[in-house]
């Protein structure tokens, strides 16, 4: 599948994923959901990518879920096995970023709304321009966020913020999202591309298959109790131990030098 929905563009190990319908505020389609999936698989099996980031193309992040498309859905679906099968394929989009063993780093600007912030969520990083609008306001349409976030933001601020955030459809500022820790640096919007660089640069000094386990660890064992966590740490650990990338670290520290890593 491949379309001008969702832009590809590989700059040497960084894979940049654009959203790509200006003129809707890139709101989210079924078909732009379907090739957003498709592209981060892409990424997640190209061994040249290292890091992957998304952006939106235009005036803004993302606008949250077609309403076109949200319109269509008591038709399109009238039973509510077949809905829960297609919301299955649509969470699936962010668990697809989620467990990609690679940094994702989302760039936001303007406005990130809905879907949008559900999306953001996934990744492993958000950056925010300083003009920057996030909210999650399904409830205000009689609905829930239904694509990972209520479970996604309940992870990254807490039960009461995320209450807060999805009970009463608030939206934030970018600062306001920066002192709740929902977005990770914030910049001016002409400054953005080099705060990017920088995130780049910090993830690009570090090991690749280091920072694809250490997510995955994170993910999957934040809610485990202490001891579980650390036995996967150590079943994990010694699945690396041997690697090429740890002798290389291991080398370049008592050189003082920059290490190469290849992923191996």
């Amino acid at each position: 599948m491949s379309s001008d929905l969702v832009l590809r563009k590989k700059d040497n190990d960084v894979m940049t994923l654009l959203l790509n319908r200006p003129e809707k505020k890139n709101a989210i389609s079924f078909e732009m959901a379907w090739e957003l999936e498709a592209a981060v698989e892409e990424a997640a099996l190209d061994n040249d990518v290292r890091i992957v980031v998304l952006r939106g193309s235009g005036d803004c992040f993302c606008s949250g879920i077609d309403f076109n498309s949200l319109a269509e859905i008591n038709s399109k679906f009238p039973q509510t096995r077949e809905f829960r099968f297609m919301l299955e394929k649509l969470q699936h989009v962010g668990n697809t970023i989620e467990k990609m063993e690679k940094p994702v780093i989302a760039v936001l600007h303007k406005y990130c709304y809905g879907m949008g912030t559900e999306i953001a969520a996934a990744a492993d990083f958000r950056i925010a321009a300083d003009d920057t609008k996030i909210g999650i306001q399904e409830v205000e349409l009689g609905l829930i966020p239904d694509v990972g976030g209520t479970t996604r933001i309940t992870r990254l601020v807490g039960i009461p913020m995320s209450k807060e955030l999805i009970m009463t459809a608030r939206v934030l500022s970018a600062a306001e999202a920066f002192e709740i820790r929902l977005v990770n640096e914030v910049a001016a919007l002409d400054g953005i591309d080099a705060v990017l660089d920088k995130w780049i640069e910090r993830l690009r000094g570090c090991a690749p298959l280091a920072v694809g386990i250490a997510k995955k660890i994170i993910d999957r064992c934040a809610h485990l109790d202490k001891m579980t966590f650390m036995e996967i740490e150590g079943i994990a650990q010694s699945t690396i131990l041997k690697t090429e990338d740890v002798m290389e670290g291991v080398m370049a520290r008592v050189q003082k030098r920059k290490p190469v890593f290849k992923g191996k």
